[in-house]
């Protein structure tokens, strides 16, 4: 289990800032939120590290926490009728679990830590703490993570139909 200590916190979350802002693909995160509301976003989060192979989530698991990727890579895949389905290679800077977060639904794929990797869960408590102390970095937060749901949606949308 990763030691948490809630003074070092803000400076450690420094690494996640910047992979934030680096991220090409993604860049919603760094259009919604400047560095000054990731620090206070820092104080909801809990850092982690984990190797390759290691299971962040599930498909079909009933948790809603959100993490968001500092370093490392992320696989994202999905079991259907005629097997396994790779969806994504995620990198630094992105987020993951933004579907159950919102909708209260089971997992709809498993994510794998495909290579050593640093990310920062959210659970729903500390979402909802953070939107009772700064309601507005919250409702950035939840445009960000709306417009990455939107994107991804379209893009498999897209996979699919080129299929």
């Amino acid at each position: 289990m990763d030691s948490f200590n809630p003074l070092t916190q803000n400076s450690a979350v420094n690494g996640l800032i910047t992979a934030i802002s680096r991220n090409t693909e993604d860049g919603v995160l760094s259009r919604h939120l400047g560095a000054q509301s990731w620090y206070i976003v820092a104080d909801y989060l809990r850092p982690h590290s984990y190797e390759r192979g290691h299971l962040l989530i599930s498909q079909g698991a009933q948790d809603r926490n959100l993490y968001f990727l500092e370093s490392g890579d992320l696989k994202v895949d999905v079991k259907t009728g005629s097997g396994l389905m790779q969806l994504a290679i995620l990198g630094p800077g992105t987020v993951v679990g933004e579907g159950s977060f919102f909708s209260h639904l089971p997992r709809n794929a498993s994510v794998v830590a495909y290579s050593n990797c640093k990310v920062w869960t959210m659970s729903p408590e500390d979402f909802e703490t953070l939107g009772k102390k700064h309601p507005t970095v919250a409702l950035s937060l939840s445009m960000a993570l709306s417009a990455i749901m939107a994107t991804r949606m379209l893009d498999v949308s897209k996979r699919i139909a080129s299929t």
